[in-house]
């Protein structure tokens, strides 16, 4: 069997049209490479995929041959449920309890399959609310006067209170996902060591009880440097950040309160071996400086026992000061969920989830079936990256998913969920097909990699519900036919952005257009910020740094007064912010989402793709302090243009 046979079979997909109409092939080398990085896994000859069961819904599989079979049902080792096939399908049980399952089968020749079959709730959880806003924040740029130079989670609890005041229902932040503490220049929420912990930058570190009083006052001077720049400065606020944390965690150890030793031994508890694991892999990316594909053959891919007796041992102290980490983290966040349900806010924290992490990071090193090293997501040409994208991340692959029952997917949707009462999947069009570039090859000689979409949907649904989490898929670029109807028909939302709903002839579109469930705002992270969008400041920005915005002075002068038209249609006779604000509060769709650097009339955007250094993205700070925010804001305006949505505190 030829490369290219052996990829289809694999449900690689090496020919494909580009966003430009091109017809594209993968070159046989790279293609070998895919092929390659796929795990191990036997073909599917019974049944097509993973079984879905929708629960309180008839539901049955027709198998690939006519044969008679038995099957058996599997849930942590024991049989649930058992059955003999004699047709070429099969009616599963209609009672079987939400959760995913094994499902085993063999026929009269000998063939076996093992594969997952999950039964999930209907659809995905709807949110209990009508329409609302919610004021979306990067967090590392948020200033306040008590900080350490970078927006935390005390600062957070501050901006819910502000939210509340402004009338918004929730505040949306970037990912909290951990990155790499030895490397903190390397700053990018969407390049992480790991989905499934935090950030530990976030911690208000003044707020940890072990933490002497005077520690701030001890570091005054860099401190007020710190909260004087403009930009972030990772580095210094790491070295002290992590510097107060190693305090704390002594004092801790020395002398714990009772009560916070039973709560620190509760969320080991709770977390269970994943948290030891990543905090032995922390220690051993310290220890050995190299990838982890380059460590000793024995730390490649170490067992539960071998953590757990490393934590034993001499690293015990190390592996628990990173748990200790961990816990502060998760204690802090989760008291801003808390304060945001105490205000009655209807969705709390929106928060962000990466579509890939680093290869050499704990999720690749945790999940070597389910995460694919050696191939990076990306995108494959289109008009305006016309050699494709290679956004350097590692993403998840289906055998290896299928593999494990999708148990890493469930982990990474947890790990967010649990503090938020809505989340946003970045790029959610992988849940169909991932376009992967092989390492070392350019990004136009990917290959698609077909997903269990349907699997997928069904776990998300799954855990949607049993958080009370809304999910909303981002669905920006080119979309497969009938893609965004099935999102919808499991009760995953669409992301809708305003700069984007335009017609072919340029005008945008009427506020008929958004969808109901839809979080819709005007721009995002990676466009122009309002203010820079009427001012041309992000043409003449990304000129200057050598990058083809990829629109002329008189498209935009056009862009303009399409959008004067579109408020005129709707009696809104001003172009500020709040005119454009009112006309997406009038639409139809659930969640609005206005940012704060709008609200500040910030004229640069927080990133700028396609630059590492030549821009600071991730680093910039909003200009006024946390407290100083609803005086800068007219806050009339505000709550007149959200109208109906403004939240009214019970």
């Amino acid at each position: 069997m030829d490369i290219y046979a052996t990829a289809r079979n694999l449900g690689i997909q090496s020919e494909y049209i580009d966003g430009q109409g091109r017809a594209r092939v993968t070159d046989q080398a790279a293609l070998q490479i895919i092929v390659d990085a796929m795990p191990a896994s036997a073909p599917c000859r019974l049944l097509p995929g993973p079984v879905v069961i929708r629960q309180g819904h008839p539901s049955q599989s027709e198998f690939s041959r006519e044969a008679a079979l038995r099957w058996k049902i599997v849930a942590g080792g024991q049989t649930v449920a058992e059955g003999q096939a004699a047709e070429p399908a099969v009616h599963w049980p209609n009672d079987l309890a939400i959760g995913v399952y094994r499902l085993h089968l063999a026929d009269a020749a000998g063939s076996n399959e093992d594969l997952p079959l999950i039964v999930t709730p209907r659809r995905a959880f709807g949110g209990d609310f009508d329409r609302c806003w919610l004021l979306a924040v990067q967090l590392y740029g948020v200033r306040s006067q008590r900080n350490w130079g970078i927006g935390d989670f005390t600062d957070l609890e501050a901006l819910l209170r502000l939210a509340c005041h402004l009338g918004a229902d929730g505040v949306g932040l970037n990912p909290l996902h951990v990155l790499f503490d030895d490397r903190p220049a390397d700053c990018s929420p969407y390049a992480p060591n790991s989905r499934l912990f935090l950030n530990p930058l976030y911690v208000d570190v003044e707020r940890i009880p072990e933490l002497a009083h005077d520690t701030a006052s001890r570091n005054r001077e860099t401190l007020t440097r710190l909260r004087a720049l403009d930009v972030v400065d990772y580095v210094a606020v790491a070295e002290l950040k992590w510097s107060a944390l190693r305090l704390a965690f002594e004092h801790f150890t020395s002398s714990p309160a009772l009560e916070r030793r039973r709560d620190f031994d509760q969320f080991r508890k709770e977390r269970g071996a994943l948290l030891q694991r990543f905090a032995c892999f922390e220690v051993l990316r310290h220890r050995f400086g190299i990838p982890w594909w380059e460590w000793p053959e024995e730390w490649r891919r170490p067992s539960e026992a071998k953590c757990a007796d490393m934590r034993a041992g001499a690293d015990g102290r190390e592996i628990e000061f990173i748990e200790f980490v961990q816990w502060t983290a998760d204690r802090q966040l989760q008291a801003c969920k808390d304060f945001a349900g105490r205000l009655g806010m209807k969705v709390g924290l929106y928060l962000d989830v990466a579509v890939g992490v680093q290869s050499d990071g704990f999720d690749a090193w945790n999940e070597q079936d389910a995460i694919s090293r050696q191939l990076a997501v990306g995108a494959p040409p289109d008009a305006l990256n016309t050699q494709g994208q290679d956004w350097g991340l590692a993403g998840f692959n289906a055998a290896g998913l299928e593999l494990h029952s999708f148990q890493p997917f469930r982990d990474m949707l947890r790990a967010s969920m649990r503090y938020a009462g809505a989340i946003r999947l970045d790029h959610v069009l992988g849940l169909k097909r991932l376009y992967l570039v092989p390492r070392g090859f350019r990004p136009d000689n990917g290959a698609y990699v077909q997903m269990p979409f349907e699997a997928l949907l069904a776990v998300a649904a799954l855990e949607s519900v049993a958080h009370a989490c809304v999910i909303i898929g981002e669905d920006l670029g080119t979309v497969p036919a009938g893609f965004r109807e099935q999102m919808a028909d499991w009760g995953v939302w669409s992301y809708q952005v305003m700069m984007f709903e335009r017609d072919e002839q340029g005008r945008f579109r009427g506020i008929d257009h958004y969808s109901a469930n839809a979080l819709i705002t005007f721009n995002t992270h990676d466009l122009a910020s309002y203010a820079g969008w009427r001012s041309f400041s992000d043409l003449k920005l990304k000129r200057s740094l050598g990058i083809d915005p990829g629109e002329s002075e008189d498209a935009r002068w056009y862009a303009l007064g399409m959008l004067d038209e579109a408020l005129r249609s709707c009696g809104i006779g001003g172009h500020d912010l709040y005119s454009v604000v009112s006309f997406l509060a009038r639409t139809r769709s659930r969640l609005l989402a206005i940012s704060l650097e709008d609200l500040l009339g910030v004229i640069d955007q927080p990133n700028i793709p396609g630059t590492i250094n030549e821009h600071p993205n991730w680093r910039q700070r909003v200009p006024v302090a946390v407290d100083q925010i609803a005086s800068a804001v007219d806050v009339a305006a505000l709550k007149a243009a959200t109208g109906e949505r403004t939240h009214i505190k019970g």
